[in-house]
């Protein structure tokens, strides 16, 4: 089995941290959702990325952080397991706060997503290379994906038709 380790900043990220879960949990995926800010307690952060990343269970990991985006930045430097930012969006700053995730030196690897559905999916995806139970459970994700805008289409066509019958 694989998981996702969500890790939060602060408290106020959980109701994000959260449509990351579901989206992930719905794709098949064991979750943990943890806070454990670098700011505020980095020493203890580590601990908890050191731990999970040391076990044998392939782990990718999401962080939740807006503001300055410390978090994204520290756990990829302190875990071997993929890291994917997803921060919050803001208004704050004219939404420039997210360049925080998306400016890492060279050596710092955080991949940054912004929609919580997509960071789940894109984890997914880097856990189903060694998982094929997890690339069944993406291709059903896609496929009702595409049924959604192909019916939405045909609906569309439906009404068209019927104003047209109708004389209008």
């Amino acid at each position: 089995m694989s998981r996702v380790v969500i890790l939060m900043g602060s408290p106020s990220d959980q109701d994000h941290a959260g449509r990351i879960a579901s989206a992930a949990e719905g794709l098949g995926l064991d979750v943990v959702q943890r806070i454990g800010s670098a700011h505020r307690v980095p020493e203890y952060a580590l601990k908890l990325l050191r731990d999970y990343d040391n076990d044998d269970v392939p782990t990718v990991f999401i962080t939740v952080a807006g503001l300055s985006d410390a978090l994204s930045g520290v756990t990829d430097c302190a875990v071997q397991s993929p890291v994917i930012a997803c921060p919050p969006g803001s208004t704050d700053f004219g939404g420039l706060d997210v360049l925080s995730s998306l400016r890492m030196p060279p050596g710092v690897a955080a991949a940054v997503v912004l929609h919580p559905k997509n960071a789940a999916l894109i984890a997914a995806k880097m856990l189903a290379l060694h998982d094929p139970s997890l690339r069944d459970a993406i291709a059903k994700t896609q496929l009702a994906g595409a049924q959604r805008v192909l019916d939405a289409d045909a609906a569309i066509q439906e009404a068209v038709t019927q104003e047209d019958g109708n004389g209008t």
